[in-house]
């Protein structure tokens, strides 16, 4: 009998012990409940469900976890006031961290950068204080981070310029940083959107690396600071030789003498240009700013001269896109030369002209070139109406064209009209420039609404805008394929390619620039001209030039090998991931780099819950499921291995027009 009792004593403290030790919360649900002590106010009661009572956090609100880690804590907008606890830190498998539009305060904790796995930082809009620290470096993965309209004050973290990896956004706008630029800034990738706008900078902006591919914008409410690309001289750059009143000299003389054509980006010209000294100032001071390694601002005094002194070329009009078709080398060379400036759409109001006195913003860079808003008048003097348009300036790439045959590719591109397909307006030939005019698009790019951008103020997509954007881009991109004379292929999709305007409407950008800077477009012989003609824009003769690998096709990712229209669709499968997850095209380290794709098909087939898939935007809208679980399956077999598999796009957009919002 006393054998027995001792028996079930030990049973009862064996129950009580580690049962009580097997139901505990874990180490991040420990960390999470450290956040909600810090939080002073919760209006909307969305942490009243964390609980420690709980064995993991990851069916908690604003949670997301993978294999029983938390990833994901998206909890913006929520009227949080409190402060960062450093026990963030300790969630070493934390991917996105976005508590903007919230009010805490306090200094951000060093030991929150001991998070290392952090690929996105959003702490915008809030009210932290206090420098950044510099363990910040720390985050080696780090591709998103935005610390704009807080109050951190101190110098610029100079260890930012480390994060190697950053793709989309550097944003530290809206504070109080003082003292100067960091050099080290130079460094950061190119493809990179600076924002340091609105603080208390001082000092020249260094003329180093990647700081001389920003525009004005990323500078801007700071007025101690000078220096190319802003208009503000530096003190210390003032030349009495140059300003304004010059009349005489070698200055005063010839427009062109102080213009410098080697594209090394010479002190000198770009003094001159920020003195003001002539008449294309106006558009310098906007569109020179972002060219590395060409000043643009010599090509505009050419292209002006030039046209202001001969037969008026440059204006707009039809007639300019007639040539002599007698295969004149002599005459064909003359027009390189000069320049010629034609319009492709009749209602299109614009010419050379009032493109030269426009003002000009960056708004984009890519391997197809870099893209500027431009805001022009539309007629003259105080009656002139403003307009806004996009210019590309494509980059040289490989591509060797003559007159005739760029004509022939760009006047193909713009006979594409369809509701989601940005349309092609007007262009510019020259032998060392190439400018393409298109709509503007004022929403920007799906890729900014869905992982964040300076330009981006859009709140989080509901799913039946999601639902609208994904279907608008399928029935673009099924035209590009279907009912074009020669059935093209896009060749670059991706969602940096979708623009988005007031209404949430896509549009598809970027069709045929591929091969306009593609390597494969040499037309250096007769033979190749001839292979080429029958595939004007980008067909299956169109030979890859490495656009972002995650988007390309399996297929397409041998060197030499062709792009098809099944190429596409494997892309657009890409773009819908994106849409549905929130999450980056390259996500996906713990697949064996099989990124997106690769997460999702074998979320899948693991059958794990929904929440853990999905943007966790969408978490509220239960009553979505059925459809979200439609379009990933349309996703996956867009994305599949075989090419012969993966559906016509015809298909895609008749499957994605039968999910109907309830």
């Amino acid at each position: 009998m006393a054998s027995s009792l001792i028996a079930i004593f030990f049973f009862f403290f064996f129950f009580i012990f580690y049962g009580s030790f097997s139901l505990a919360l874990n180490s991040d649900g420990l960390s999470l409940l450290a956040l909600k002590a810090a939080i002073d106010s919760d209006p909307s009661g969305v942490l009243a469900s964390w609980s420690e009572s709980d064995a993991t956090p990851c069916r908690w609100p604003g949670v997301v976890c993978t294999r029983g880690r938390v990833t994901d804590i998206y909890l913006p907008n929520r009227g949080f006031s409190g402060y960062l606890p450093s026990e963030l830190g300790h969630l070493d498998s934390l991917r996105r961290l976005g508590l903007a539009h919230n009010n805490f305060s306090r200094p951000i904790p060093v030991h929150l950068f001991k998070a290392y796995s952090l690929i996105v930082l959003d702490l915008s809009r809030n009210s932290l204080s206090g420098p950044v620290p510099a363990q910040i470096a720390d985050l080696k993965s780090l591709r998103h981070l935005d610390l704009s309209s807080n109050l951190l004050n101190g110098s610029l973290p100079d260890a930012l310029g480390d994060l190697q990896s950053l793709v989309g956004t550097l944003n530290l706008s809206y504070n109080r940083f003082s003292s100067g630029i960091p050099p080290s800034y130079g460094r950061i990738p190119v493809p990179v959107s600076l924002d340091l706008r609105h603080n208390n900078l001082t000092g020249r902006i260094p003329q180093v690396g990647s700081l001389l591919n920003q525009g004005p914008t990323a500078f801007a409410g700071n007025p101690s600071l000078c220096g190319f690309p802003l208009e503000t001289q530096c003190p210390e750059a003032q030349d009495p030789k140059l300003s304004r009143g010059t009349t005489a000299g070698e200055e005063g003389e010839n427009p062109l003498k102080p213009l410098n054509s080697n594209p090394s980006f010479d002190e000198e010209v770009r003094e001159r240009n920020g003195n003001g000294g002539s008449v294309t100032v106006p558009i310098i001071s906007g569109v020179s700013v972002v060219i590395g390694a060409l000043s643009v601002s010599v090509w505009l005094f050419r292209r002006r001269w030039n046209s202001c002194g001969g037969d008026g070329e440059g204006k707009n009009g039809r007639n300019e896109r007639k040539l002599e078709r007698g295969g004149d080398d002599v005459a064909e060379e003359e027009e390189g030369q000069k320049g010629k400036f034609v319009v492709m759409d009749e209602g299109f109001g614009l010419d050379l002209e009032d493109l030269l006195r426009a003002s000009a913003y960056v708004v984009g860079k890519s391997r197809n070139g870099i893209v500027y808003r431009v805001v022009a008048g539309v007629g003259k003097g105080s009656a002139a109406t403003p307009t806004t348009i996009a210019v590309r300036r494509l980059s040289e790439g490989d591509a060797t064209w003559r007159f005739k045959d760029f004509e022939g590719e760009i006047d193909a591109i713009g006979r594409v009209h369809h509701p989601n397909i940005v349309r092609l307006r007007a262009y510019y030939y020259a032998n060392d420039e190439k400018l393409v005019v298109t709509d503007f698009i004022r929403n920007g790019s799906l890729y900014a609404v869905l992982h964040g951008g300076p330009s981006n103020s859009l709140p989080p997509l509901s799913w039946s805008a999601r639902l609208k954007i994904a279907q608008g881009t399928a029935r673009g991109l099924m035209y590009i394929h279907e009912y074009t004379p020669r059935k093209y292929v896009h060749g670059s999709l991706k969602s940096t390619k979708i623009l988005l305007d007031d209404d949430l409407q896509p549009y598809i950008s970027g069709f045929g620039l591929a091969r306009l800077v593609s390597g494969s477009s040499k037309l250096t012989s007769s033979a190749s001209r001839r292979q080429n003609s029958s595939s004007s824009i980008v067909t299956s003769g169109l030979k890859v030039s490495a656009p972002s690998t995650v988007y390309l096709a399996p297929e397409a990712r041998i060197p030499g090998s062709k792009f098809t229209q099944k190429c596409d669709v494997y892309s657009f499968g890409i773009v819908l991931l994106e849409i549905l997850t929130g999450k980056l095209p390259d996500e996906g380290p713990e697949n064996d780099g099989k990124g997106l794709e690769g997460f999702v098909r074998k979320a899948f087939r693991e059958e794990r819950p929904l929440s853990e898939i999905i943007d966790p935007a969408l978490l509220h809208e239960v009553h979505a499921k059925k459809q979200v679980v439609a379009a990933f399956h349309i996703a996956l077999n867009c994305t599949e291995i075989d090419p012969e598999i993966r559906p016509r796009m015809k298909t895609v957009s008749e499957s994605l027009d039968r999910i109907k919002l309830q």
